[in-house]
């Protein structure tokens, strides 16, 4: 086992970096939200299409998949387009803070689809976890003083993203059990990808006409919120549960928070920096409930 198998920590710390630039940089993008999702993923399957097809072992591991294998994959990959699309468009109406904040109850849809579905445990302390996160998210959300007509709205959507992104999570529980993450992500991001293309014609919009910048911000999406974000977490769901990896990304807010206080001037009042740090001690509080966990099984 190499080290990063040993200490999967590590890599939810470059998880949680990745995905928290994700809101800040779609601020920047000048096309609609689908358009913007889309170039995100067509990106992301052009970036890794080297990897899975070089490879003699992956192309092999790729064509031996099965169909209820690759129907999990497509499913996850539209409800994955689903998440960005939905939760794209609530940056346009509300605050980053609020956004992210609100997306990250995931972790809660998670949890209950995990009892209700996969048959998995949540024990007490688990519950004392996921309540102090959740908290402090609470504290964030409250924090936010936007006046605009549309933060309700805003809310609302962001709300649907957490839905669909749970869903993206528990299936990629599942087929990891028994695909690389590699292969998986691939086949998850190629049907997000042409999830997302033809949403983006049926609203009769083009891929085409909004600026380079658009285009970059799709490729620093793909590269950093996607590769080094999505595709990272996937990877830790072999060896941690889908409720805890879904608790981890509750760091989003507090992270992505600091980084609008630079770039957009957004300084966090005290209520939002209180609310990030209630969030760190319930992911840790949880981190630590998921090693002894593992240390009893082993």
């Amino acid at each position: 086992m190499n080290t990063l198998e040993k200490h999967p920590m590590i890599l939810i710390v470059i998880g949680i970096m990745g995905i928290s630039l994700s809101s800040i940089l779609v601020k920047y993008a000048q096309s609609p939200s689908v358009v913007t999702a889309a170039y995100r993923l067509l990106w992301t399957v052009f970036l890794m299409t080297p990897a899975v097809i070089c490879s003699s072992k992956r192309r092999q591991e790729l064509l031996s998949i099965d169909r209820r294998t690759i129907f999990l994959c497509i499913l996850s990959g539209i409800f994955l387009a689903l998440h960005f699309t939905i939760w794209f468009e609530s940056l346009n109406h509300t605050s980053v803070a609020s956004s992210t904040t609100i997306v990250c109850t995931e972790v809660i849809w998670v949890a209950l689809g995990w009892r209700l579905f996969l048959k998995g445990q949540l024990t007490k302390k688990v519950g004392i976890a996921i309540a102090v996160t959740l908290s402090g998210s609470v504290l964030i959300a409250l924090s936010d003083s936007s006046g605009s007509g549309s933060h309700l709205y805003g809310d609302i959507l962001a709300l649907l993203a957490a839905i669909a992104v749970a869903v993206y999570t528990l299936i990629g529980r599942i087929v990891r059990a028994t695909v690389s993450t590699t292969v998986y992500t691939y086949l998850v991001y190629t049907a997000c990808a042409i999830t997302l293309v033809t949403m983006t014609f049926a609203q009769n919009l083009t891929l085409t006409g909004y600026g380079f910048g658009s285009i970059f911000v799709g490729l620093l999406l793909a590269v950093f919120s996607t590769i080094l974000g999505h595709s990272i977490f996937s990877w830790c769901l072999k060896f941690l549960s889908p409720a805890f990896v879904s608790a981890s990304k509750l760091c989003e807010p507090a992270v992505a928070a600091v980084f609008a206080a630079f770039l957009f001037h957004e300084i966090p009042k005290p209520l939002q920096i209180l609310g990030g740090l209630v969030i760190i001690v319930g992911v840790i509080y949880y981190s630590r409930i998921e090693n002894q966990t593992a240390g009893n099984d082993a």
